[in-house]
């Protein structure tokens, strides 16, 4: 594994499923109660430009269990809000922490943290990529199915940060991806350079049903993403098809899963009644944060 995670493609198979064994050894320990003190005397600086809900609490979580702690690190609060450079403040708390987490909007700033700084850097969340929801989607996949190879996970809706990630985290852990987005909203185009070495095991199309066909996983997010609110009302227009219901699922394979990396807009891309349905996979979900981020902590900070 490299030194740090900004995206996917940080990471092999053998990382991902490392990472995955990992997360499942950490979880059964809290489960029964078994203490895991990895990380004692450590410290992780989180950063955050983006308001957050699963990122705070589950890094902040999670690096108690390790045995460290993490601090909460506003950009409002730190200099870099009143001018002070990526690159000075990287080489200051590299001074202090013993790794960093960052979760902002711009991916560049992700990588000057990565380049100027000397500890591990953990992307917690930008325009581009969300490797650590991606790494909790696969676990709970592979939780509930048994394995990754060959499945067919289909994401729905736009081409974001989760729709790279998940193109590429699922073609490098063995699957089949499908990705469903309006014209002129789909995956970055590195990402479909990348997928383009997986031949027809990645197929990108604007129709739904399309992508959803015998998919065995069903993946979606917001339509507006954070920073995107002035465009909410237009896109409700241009992703109104894009939509996870009943209808949809029946494209896809009986028992097929929902995943949903949250928070949910009940009613936009998915409807309430699939969104209840599938709750228990979308929360277990979100409990696999806390365990694959920890076992990302551990891999990078230990």
């Amino acid at each position: 594994m490299k030194r740090h995670l900004l995206s996917m493609s940080d990471l092999s198979a053998g990382d991902i499923i490392d990472i995955l064994n990992l997360a499942e050894q950490l979880k059964f320990e809290r489960k029964n109660g078994i203490e895991h003190k990895l990380l004692t005397g450590k410290t992780l600086g989180m950063i955050f430009q983006k308001s957050s809900t699963r990122t705070r609490v589950s890094f902040e979580a999670g690096m108690y269990q390790l045995g460290g702690q993490a601090l909460f690190l506003s950009s409002r609060d730190l200099q870099i809000g009143r001018g002070e450079s990526v690159e000075d403040t990287a080489r200051v708390l590299s001074r202090y922490l013993d790794g960093i987490m960052i979760r902002t909007y711009s991916h560049k700033e992700v990588e000057d943290f990565a380049a100027h700084g000397t500890i591990p850097v953990i992307n917690g969340l930008t325009d581009y990529a969300h490797p650590c929801q991606v790494l909790a989607d696969l676990m709970t996949v592979r939780e509930y199915k048994g394995g990754l190879e060959g499945l067919k996970a289909a994401y729905i809706g736009d081409g974001n940060n989760m729709a790279n990630s998940i193109i590429i985290g699922g073609l490098t852990a063995g699957m089949r991806i499908s990705a469903a987005c309006p014209r002129g909203y789909g995956p970055d185009k590195k990402v479909l350079d990348f997928a383009a070495g997986y031949g027809d095991k990645f197929m990108l199309t604007e129709d739904p049903f399309d992508a959803a066909e015998n998919a065995d996983v069903l993946c979606t997010d917001v339509w507006s993403s954070m920073g995107m609110e002035e465009e909410a009302e237009i896109r409700r227009v241009v992703f109104a098809r894009y939509c996870i219901d009943e209808k949809l699922m029946e494209a896809a394979r009986p028992g097929a899963m929902v995943l949903h990396c949250l928070p949910a807009h009940r009613g936009e891309e998915i409807t309430a009644d699939v969104f209840e349905a599938h709750a228990d996979e979308i929360f277990e979900e979100a409990e696999n944060r806390l365990h694959v981020q920890k076992a990302v902590l551990v891999k990078l900070m230990s």
